[in-house]
Protein backbone atom coordinates (compact mmCIF):
# COMPACT_ATOMS: atom_id res chain seq x y z
CA UNK A 1 0.00 0.00 0.00
CA UNK A 2 1.13 3.43 -0.67
CA UNK A 3 0.25 6.46 1.34
CA UNK A 4 0.83 10.16 0.45
CA UNK A 5 0.33 13.06 3.14
CA UNK A 6 0.08 16.60 2.55
CA UNK A 7 -0.23 18.76 5.60
CA UNK A 8 -1.86 21.95 5.29
CA UNK A 9 -3.46 21.27 2.35
CA UNK A 10 -7.32 22.44 2.12
CA UNK A 11 -10.61 19.77 2.19
CA UNK A 12 -11.48 18.12 -1.44
CA UNK A 13 -13.63 15.73 -0.62
CA UNK A 14 -16.48 15.83 1.77
CA UNK A 15 -17.37 13.21 4.04
CA UNK A 16 -20.84 12.48 5.17
CA UNK A 17 -21.30 10.80 8.73
CA UNK A 18 -20.51 7.19 7.58
CA UNK A 19 -18.46 4.31 9.09
CA UNK A 20 -16.46 3.68 6.14
CA UNK A 21 -15.61 6.26 3.17
CA UNK A 22 -13.97 4.96 -0.18
CA UNK A 23 -12.68 6.36 -3.72
CA UNK A 24 -11.66 3.78 -6.01
CA UNK A 25 -10.98 4.16 -9.90
CA UNK A 26 -10.19 0.62 -11.63
CA UNK A 27 -10.95 -2.43 -10.22
CA UNK A 28 -8.99 -1.38 -6.75
CA UNK A 29 -10.25 0.29 -3.79
CA UNK A 30 -8.59 2.59 -0.80
CA UNK A 31 -11.03 2.93 2.09
CA UNK A 32 -10.42 4.65 5.44
CA UNK A 33 -12.86 4.19 9.18
CA UNK A 34 -11.76 7.28 10.09
CA UNK A 35 -12.33 10.15 7.73
CA UNK A 36 -12.27 13.06 10.49
CA UNK A 37 -9.50 12.98 12.89
CA UNK A 38 -9.62 15.24 16.05
CA UNK A 39 -6.61 14.72 18.47
CA UNK A 40 -4.97 17.35 20.86
CA UNK A 41 -1.23 19.03 20.27
CA UNK A 42 1.63 16.70 20.93
CA UNK A 43 0.17 13.83 21.21
CA UNK A 44 0.02 10.80 18.56
CA UNK A 45 -2.72 10.80 15.39
CA UNK A 46 -3.48 7.68 13.49
CA UNK A 47 -5.00 8.67 9.76
CA UNK A 48 -6.55 4.70 8.76
CA UNK A 49 -6.00 4.09 5.08
CA UNK A 50 -6.70 -0.05 3.87
CA UNK A 51 -6.91 -1.02 0.09
CA UNK A 52 -8.60 -3.63 -2.24
CA UNK A 53 -7.88 -4.99 -5.19
CA UNK A 54 -4.29 -3.90 -5.42
CA UNK A 55 -1.76 -6.94 -6.86
CA UNK A 56 1.84 -4.95 -5.84
CA UNK A 57 0.93 -1.07 -4.46
CA UNK A 58 3.80 1.09 -4.56
CA UNK A 59 5.33 2.62 -1.06
CA UNK A 60 5.85 6.37 -1.37
CA UNK A 61 8.84 8.03 1.57
CA UNK A 62 7.60 10.67 4.20
CA UNK A 63 9.59 12.55 6.93
CA UNK A 64 10.61 10.95 9.83
CA UNK A 65 7.40 12.39 12.14
CA UNK A 66 5.09 9.53 11.10
CA UNK A 67 5.55 5.57 10.96
CA UNK A 68 3.83 4.07 7.74
CA UNK A 69 2.26 0.94 7.87
CA UNK A 70 -0.35 -1.25 5.91
CA UNK A 71 -3.23 0.28 7.80
CA UNK A 72 -2.36 3.76 7.22
CA UNK A 73 0.15 6.13 8.87
CA UNK A 74 0.53 7.13 12.79
CA UNK A 75 2.37 11.10 13.71
CA UNK A 76 4.77 10.71 16.59
CA UNK A 77 3.36 13.90 17.55
CA UNK A 78 0.84 16.35 16.44
CA UNK A 79 1.51 20.17 16.13
CA UNK A 80 -1.02 22.69 15.20
CA UNK A 81 0.33 23.07 11.95
CA UNK A 82 -0.34 19.60 10.60
CA UNK A 83 -3.81 20.21 10.68
CA UNK A 84 -5.09 19.86 7.08
CA UNK A 85 -6.76 17.24 4.84
CA UNK A 86 -4.22 14.61 3.77
CA UNK A 87 -4.74 12.04 0.65
CA UNK A 88 -3.93 8.45 1.20
CA UNK A 89 -3.38 7.08 -2.45
CA UNK A 90 -2.76 3.67 -3.58
CA UNK A 91 -1.54 2.72 -6.87
CA UNK A 92 0.08 -0.99 -8.25
CA UNK A 93 3.38 -1.02 -10.44
CA UNK A 94 1.79 -1.10 -13.44
CA UNK A 95 -0.07 2.06 -13.30
CA UNK A 96 -3.44 0.33 -14.30
CA UNK A 97 -5.39 0.22 -10.89
CA UNK A 98 -5.21 3.59 -9.03
CA UNK A 99 -7.66 5.13 -5.80
CA UNK A 100 -7.06 7.36 -3.09
CA UNK A 101 -9.34 8.63 -0.08
CA UNK A 102 -8.47 11.90 2.10
CA UNK A 103 -8.83 12.09 5.82
CA UNK A 104 -9.14 15.24 7.35
CA UNK A 105 -6.96 15.95 10.48
CA UNK A 106 -7.89 18.51 12.89
CA UNK A 107 -5.36 19.23 15.68
CA UNK A 108 -7.02 20.28 18.96
CA UNK A 109 -5.94 23.87 20.76
CA UNK A 110 -7.28 25.36 23.18
CA UNK A 111 -8.05 29.28 22.61
CA UNK A 112 -6.15 32.00 23.77
CA UNK A 113 -7.52 34.85 25.93
CA UNK A 114 -9.18 37.26 23.21
CA UNK A 115 -8.15 40.61 22.51
CA UNK A 116 -10.75 43.27 21.94
CA UNK A 117 -11.37 46.62 20.60
CA UNK A 118 -14.37 48.60 22.26
CA UNK A 119 -14.71 51.89 22.35
CA UNK A 120 -14.80 54.12 25.64
CA UNK A 121 -17.57 56.27 24.19
CA UNK A 122 -20.13 56.27 21.06
CA UNK A 123 -22.84 58.82 19.60
CA UNK A 124 -26.18 58.04 19.91
CA UNK A 125 -27.87 57.54 16.57
CA UNK A 126 -24.57 56.72 15.13
CA UNK A 127 -22.61 53.64 14.10
CA UNK A 128 -20.54 51.59 16.33
CA UNK A 129 -17.55 48.57 15.85
CA UNK A 130 -16.60 46.10 18.36
CA UNK A 131 -14.42 43.67 17.42
CA UNK A 132 -12.88 40.04 19.52
CA UNK A 133 -10.60 38.01 18.10
CA UNK A 134 -7.91 35.09 19.15
CA UNK A 135 -5.24 33.35 17.16
CA UNK A 136 -4.51 30.07 19.01
CA UNK A 137 -7.69 28.16 19.19
CA UNK A 138 -8.09 24.42 16.46
CA UNK A 139 -10.53 24.48 15.41
CA UNK A 140 -10.99 28.17 14.95
CA UNK A 141 -12.84 29.73 18.00
CA UNK A 142 -16.52 31.44 18.01
CA UNK A 143 -17.26 34.61 19.82
CA UNK A 144 -19.99 35.66 22.24
CA UNK A 145 -20.75 38.87 23.66
CA UNK A 146 -21.60 39.54 27.07
CA UNK A 147 -23.48 42.87 28.65
CA UNK A 148 -23.14 43.83 32.16
CA UNK A 149 -22.17 40.22 32.80
CA UNK A 150 -25.27 38.80 30.95
CA UNK A 151 -25.04 37.05 27.36
CA UNK A 152 -26.00 38.94 24.52
CA UNK A 153 -28.37 37.01 21.97
CA UNK A 154 -27.92 36.77 18.18
CA UNK A 155 -31.41 37.98 17.92
CA UNK A 156 -32.06 41.21 20.23
CA UNK A 157 -35.59 42.00 18.88
CA UNK A 158 -36.74 38.08 19.88
CA UNK A 159 -35.45 38.57 23.14
CA UNK A 160 -37.03 41.01 25.77
CA UNK A 161 -33.66 41.83 28.36
CA UNK A 162 -32.20 42.77 24.97
CA UNK A 163 -35.19 44.23 22.81
CA UNK A 164 -34.58 48.31 23.18
CA UNK A 165 -30.78 47.79 21.61
CA UNK A 166 -30.52 47.25 17.70
CA UNK A 167 -26.86 45.28 16.56
CA UNK A 168 -25.83 42.23 14.94
CA UNK A 169 -23.50 39.50 15.97
CA UNK A 170 -21.36 37.45 13.90
CA UNK A 171 -20.24 34.45 16.04
CA UNK A 172 -17.34 33.62 13.68
CA UNK A 173 -15.94 37.03 13.17
CA UNK A 174 -16.17 38.33 16.51
CA UNK A 175 -17.62 41.97 15.32
CA UNK A 176 -20.74 42.95 17.06
CA UNK A 177 -21.95 46.23 15.12
CA UNK A 178 -24.86 48.50 16.97
CA UNK A 179 -26.29 50.57 14.03
CA UNK A 180 -27.89 52.65 15.38
CA UNK A 181 -26.28 53.16 18.88
CA UNK A 182 -28.91 53.91 21.43
CA UNK A 183 -28.90 54.95 25.38
CA UNK A 184 -29.84 51.70 26.65
CA UNK A 185 -26.13 50.77 24.96
CA UNK A 186 -24.19 51.87 28.06
CA UNK A 187 -22.84 48.74 29.86
CA UNK A 188 -19.58 46.99 30.06
CA UNK A 189 -18.72 44.72 27.40
CA UNK A 190 -16.95 41.28 27.33
CA UNK A 191 -15.77 38.71 24.78
CA UNK A 192 -15.56 34.81 24.96
CA UNK A 193 -13.80 32.46 23.08
CA UNK A 194 -14.63 28.62 22.67
CA UNK A 195 -13.80 25.94 20.50
CA UNK A 196 -15.07 22.93 22.18
CA UNK A 197 -11.71 21.75 23.49
CA UNK A 198 -10.20 23.09 26.35
CA UNK A 199 -11.94 26.34 28.58
CA UNK A 200 -13.51 29.08 27.67
CA UNK A 201 -11.49 32.24 27.80
CA UNK A 202 -12.93 35.85 28.00
CA UNK A 203 -10.83 39.13 27.72
CA UNK A 204 -11.06 41.92 29.78
CA UNK A 205 -14.75 44.23 30.33
CA UNK A 206 -14.64 47.38 28.62
CA UNK A 207 -17.31 50.28 29.19
CA UNK A 208 -18.79 52.15 26.86
CA UNK A 209 -20.70 55.40 27.38
CA UNK A 210 -23.58 56.00 24.54
CA UNK A 211 -23.96 59.91 24.25
CA UNK A 212 -26.27 62.67 23.17
CA UNK A 213 -24.57 64.66 20.30
CA UNK A 214 -23.10 67.59 22.02
CA UNK A 215 -25.07 70.61 19.42
CA UNK A 216 -24.41 73.19 21.84
CA UNK A 217 -19.96 72.74 22.79
CA UNK A 218 -19.70 72.54 19.04
CA UNK A 219 -22.03 75.65 18.52
CA UNK A 220 -19.51 77.27 20.93
CA UNK A 221 -16.52 76.17 19.22
CA UNK A 222 -17.88 77.56 16.25
CA UNK A 223 -18.54 80.83 17.73
CA UNK A 224 -14.98 80.80 19.35
CA UNK A 225 -13.12 80.33 16.00
CA UNK A 226 -15.50 82.90 14.67
CA UNK A 227 -14.53 85.79 17.25
CA UNK A 228 -10.96 85.18 17.02
CA UNK A 229 -10.96 84.99 13.18
CA UNK A 230 -12.95 88.78 13.68
CA UNK A 231 -10.21 90.30 16.03
CA UNK A 232 -7.27 88.88 13.55
CA UNK A 233 -8.89 91.28 11.00
CA UNK A 234 -9.30 93.93 12.71
CA UNK A 235 -5.73 94.12 14.09
CA UNK A 236 -4.91 93.84 10.44
CA UNK A 237 -7.47 96.64 9.77
CA UNK A 238 -5.96 98.75 12.72
CA UNK A 239 -1.95 98.12 11.82
CA UNK A 240 -2.90 99.03 7.72
CA UNK A 241 -4.66 102.63 9.02
CA UNK A 242 -1.97 103.57 11.21
CA UNK A 243 0.43 103.08 8.30
CA UNK A 244 2.34 100.00 9.35
CA UNK A 245 2.22 98.52 6.50
CA UNK A 246 3.21 102.26 4.48
CA UNK A 247 6.40 102.48 6.54
CA UNK A 248 7.98 98.87 6.27
CA UNK A 249 7.99 99.72 2.29
CA UNK A 250 9.33 103.46 3.23
CA UNK A 251 12.17 101.52 5.08
CA UNK A 252 13.39 99.49 2.26
CA UNK A 253 15.94 100.12 0.38
CA UNK A 254 16.36 99.50 -3.75
CA UNK A 255 18.77 100.11 -6.78
CA UNK A 256 17.83 101.12 -9.69
CA UNK A 257 20.04 100.94 -12.88
CA UNK A 258 19.04 102.80 -15.98
CA UNK A 259 20.68 101.96 -19.27
CA UNK A 260 20.65 103.74 -22.79
CA UNK A 261 21.54 102.29 -25.86
CA UNK A 262 25.05 103.98 -27.90
CA UNK A 263 23.77 107.00 -30.42
CA UNK A 264 24.96 106.91 -33.81
CA UNK A 265 28.49 108.94 -34.36
CA UNK A 266 30.95 109.64 -37.12
CA UNK A 267 34.12 108.45 -37.20
CA UNK A 268 36.38 110.35 -34.59
CA UNK A 269 33.65 111.61 -32.82
CA UNK A 270 33.84 110.84 -28.71
CA UNK A 271 31.21 111.11 -26.42
CA UNK A 272 30.00 109.37 -23.56
CA UNK A 273 27.48 107.03 -25.02
CA UNK A 274 25.95 105.04 -21.96
CA UNK A 275 25.43 106.49 -18.57
CA UNK A 276 24.20 103.91 -15.20
CA UNK A 277 22.42 105.28 -12.29
CA UNK A 278 23.48 103.22 -8.81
Amino acid sequence: MGTEARAGRRQLLVFTSVVLSSLALGRGAVYTSEPDVRVPEDKPAKLSCSYSGFSNPRPPSYADRVTFSHSGITFHSVTRKDTGTYTCMVSDDGGNTYGEVSVQLTVLVPPSKPTVHIPSSATIGSRAVLTCSEKDGSPPSEYYWFKDGVRMPLEPKGNRAFSNSSYSLNEKTGELVFDPVSAWDTGEYTCEAQNGYGMPMRSEAVRMEAAELNVGGIVAAVLVTLILLGFLILGIWFAYRRGYFDRTKKGTSSKKVIYSQPAARSEGEFRQTSSFLV
